[in-house]
């Protein structure tokens, strides 16, 4: 089992959804000894955001592509073959904004590539990531659980099934601005949860 770790807290390793993902991983290693860990942090080496020219060069076929197109087109390739060749996916997930940081959409941008990640059928679109398993490691400095400024949980699962990935758990630590005093233990009990996971 191969896991790929996404980082977008703007943070770095300090970043609540950091720590998170950390602590996870640590735990996955223990339960799965031999596995094999691939860390991408958008916020150290951040994925260009999409443009014109990088939009054409990703959807021109690779053998037709201009050397220019492929420079352009290899960060995408790139993320495209990490997501392919794990098993499982963790993405650590803070909330800036009411949503997902432009890091993370950038990086979304990149591996939806039709004919690849997910191909459009006469039955409408089926993606192509099957069997694969993700965890969304999601920090919040309030309380949005549950609630309609929730837009991460609908867009992250949304955008996950439509490249195949179903199987989608989300872990949550909030309130981490409103009840500042309370971050070690609101932590902690995420902490908890993320390792009743990967026990079971």
């Amino acid at each position: 089992m191969n896991l790929l770790y996404v980082s977008s807290s703007l943070f770095g390793d300090q970043g609540k959804s950091s720590q998170l993902a950390d602590h996870f991983i640590a735990q996955w290693q223990q339960q799965n000894p031999g596995s094999r860990v691939t860390r991408r942090d958008l916020a150290a080496n951040p994925i260009p955001h999409l443009d014109g020219a990088i939009l054409q060069a990703n959807m021109t076929p690779a053998d037709k592509r201009t050397p220019e197109q492929q420079a352009l087109a290899a960060v995408a390739d790139e993320a495209i073959a990490e997501l392919q060749n794990h098993d499982v996916l963790v993405l650590g997930v803070p909330m800036y904004n009411f949503g997902i940081s432009s890091t993370l959409k950038a990086w979304i941008d990149a591996v939806a590539r039709a004919g690849t990640t997910f191909r459009y059928t006469a039955n409408g679109p089926e993606g192509l990531l099957k069997g694969k398993k993700a965890y969304v490691l999601a920090a919040r400095g309030g309380a949005y659980q549950g609630t309609p400024n929730d837009t991460q949980t609908p867009y992250l699962k949304t955008f996950l099934g439509f490249i195949g990935i179903t199987d989608v758990t989300f872990v949550y630590a909030e309130k981490l601005n409103m009840s500042a005093d309370q971050q070690p233990q609101i932590l902690a009990a995420a902490k908890a949860e993320i390792d009743k996971l990967i026990s079971a």
